[in-house]
């Protein structure tokens, strides 16, 4: 890497070496954390997601101290405003598992502190409008999401509000769910998680302006699309067996045929939006984390402060 990035590349060796406390999960809460094919074995977590919780924690203490300086200095009482982590990243790539495992250890090594995961999944418009535009194939692309209500959501959060309100998103239904909605309450940290978390749309303010630390979860495509495909069959065997499943149609492929099934979709869907619309919102992270093809983290790239 030449010295002109603004990233200074560190290799999981040295990384691993960050921080202090070492903060276990037992493997069963581990275990509970994975997503579908997205493995997180003992080491990943010891020797790459202790770390980062701890730099996160270390961020957020910073920001609160800079935040108590300032309402000192303007003579006004100290604000409640929840740090925003977003954390971005292709479909298959793992952001679902490492969302969860990011606030797991934030509570184990702040337990006073209240965090919250909230998915951009429910800002996508309902299947429906979706239809009637013409664009449900294009679902996970910057326009099929109720960008409104996603910035509204966010901007209420960073302006102090008490509670906030995210909508519901069933991957069973594959369709947001009616009515349902996700209390978020006075929180200290906020982890958001989305494909689009990072993205910047036609208008004057973009969701990534409210962000305090943003993530990026990276690896190659064919890795990437190989992992979709993997967990395209691992579905077939699984949810899509549910009648009730939106895939249930999918449920009778043959091997073969499935894995035909999920390579067209990545092509015509997934692969578009991972070039076109996320892809491009890596160099926004403040930290990069590069897998390898195991799905495991082999390098991270943190930006210069």
């Amino acid at each position: 890497m030449n010295n002109t990035s603004p990233f200074a590349a560190i290799e999981r060796e040295r990384w691993r070496g960050a921080g202090s406390s070492g903060l276990p999960l037992a493997y069963d809460e581990l275990a509970g954390l994975s997503g579908l094919n997205e493995p997180v074995a003992l080491t990943e977590m010891s020797e790459v997601y202790v770390p980062l919780a701890e730099l996160l924690a270390l961020r957020v203490e910073a920001r609160r101290g800079f935040s108590a300086a300032l309402s000192d200095f303007l003579h006004e009482p100290p604000d409640r405003v929840p740090f925003l982590i977003a954390l971005g990243g292709s479909v298959a790539v793992g952001k679902s598992t490492a969302a969860r495992l990011i606030c797991a250890l934030l509570r184990g090594l702040r337990p006073q502190w209240r965090i919250e995961l909230v998915t951009t999944d429910g800002f996508l418009l309902p299947n429906a409008t979706l239809v009637e535009r013409g664009i449900l194939e294009r679902k996970g692309f910057p326009e099929s999401y109720d960008r409104r209500a996603l910035l509204g959501f966010v901007a209420a959060l960073k302006s102090g509000a008490e509670e906030v309100r995210a909508p519901l998103y069933s991957h069973l239904r594959y369709d947001v769910i009616h009515g349902e909605t996700q209390l978020v309450e006075r929180p200290d940290v906020v982890v958001l998680e989305g494909v689009n978390v990072l993205q910047r749309g036609s208008g004057r303010v973009y969701v990534s302006d409210f962000v305090d630390f943003a993530l990026y979860l990276d690896a190659e495509e064919e890795d990437i699309r190989r992992w979709y495909k993997e967990r395209f069959l691992a579905l077939r065997n699984g949810a899509f067996q549910r009648p009730e499943s939106y895939f249930h149609r999918y449920a009778a492929l043959t091997d073969e045929e499935a894995l035909a099934t999920a390579d067209a979709i990545w092509n015509r869907t997934n692969r578009p939006n991972l070039l076109n619309n996320i892809a491009p919102t890596r160099p926004r992270a403040d930290l990069i984390l590069e897998k390898g093809p195991d799905h495991f983290v082999r390098r991270l790239l943190l930006r210069r402060t």
